[in-house]
C-alpha cells in the first residue's frame, strides 16, 4: 500500500496500482481521513485533528488493555479504540477490515455442520468429566463452606 504523498485528497494506491481510496462495490468505504473538508483543508488543523484522533483511540485502546485481565468487555473495547483511528488512520483501516474478514471466516466456519457436531460433542464431553470430578470431589470431601456458622 502506497498513499502516494501526505497532502490532502491523494489517493491510496495498492501496488499492483489500483485505486483504493474509492467506495467499494461490496460496501466498505474508502480508506482515508474521515474528517470534514475545512479541516482537511488546513495542513495544521488537520495535523492537530489526528494527534487528537490519536489520543482518543490510545485512552480507548488503553482502557480496553486494563480491562482484559480486569471485569469489563476488554476486546471490543480495544476494537472501538482501534474504529477510532480507522475514522483518520489508513493502517487502522486496514487492521479493521483484515479483523472483520476473519471474524467473518470463523463465524462461517463454525456454522458448518460437521464443525457444530464436533463442538457439541466436544463440549459434551467435557461438561460430563467437569461434572465427574466435581462427584468425585463432593464424594470424598462433602461441601465445606469457609466459614463456621456453628461457632457464632
Amino acid at each position: 500500500m502506497n498513499t502516494g504523498s501526505d497532502e490532502p485528497g491523494d489517493v491510496a494506491t495498492a501496488a499492483d496500482g489500483t485505486e483504493v481510496d474509492g467506495a467499494k462495490d461490496d460496501g466498505e468505504q474508502g480508506l482515508g481521513s474521515r474528517a470534514p473538508e475545512f479541516i482537511k483543508a488546513r495542513r495544521v488543523l488537520h495535523l492537530s485533528w489526528q494527534v487528537g484522533v490519536f489520543i482518543i483511540g490510545l485512552a480507548i485502546v488503553g482502557a480496553g488493555i486494563v480491562m482484559l485481565p480486569l471485569p469489563g468487555p476488554g476486546w471490543v473495547v480495544i476494537f472501538g479504540g482501534m474504529a477510532v483511528w480507522a475514522t483518520e488512520f489508513v493502517w487502522a483501516q486496514l487492521v479493521l477490515r483484515w479483523t472483520k474478514r476473519k471474524v467473518t471466516e470463523a463465524a462461517q466456519k463454525a456454522l458448518d455442520p460437521k464443525v457444530r457436531r464436533r463442538n457439541i460433542i466436544l463440549t459434551s464431553i467435557g461438561l460430563v468429566i467437569i461434572g465427574v470430578l466435581v462427584g468425585i470431589y463432593l464424594w470424598k470431601f462433602g461441601i465445606v463452606m469457609p466459614w463456621k456458622i456453628k461457632d457464632q
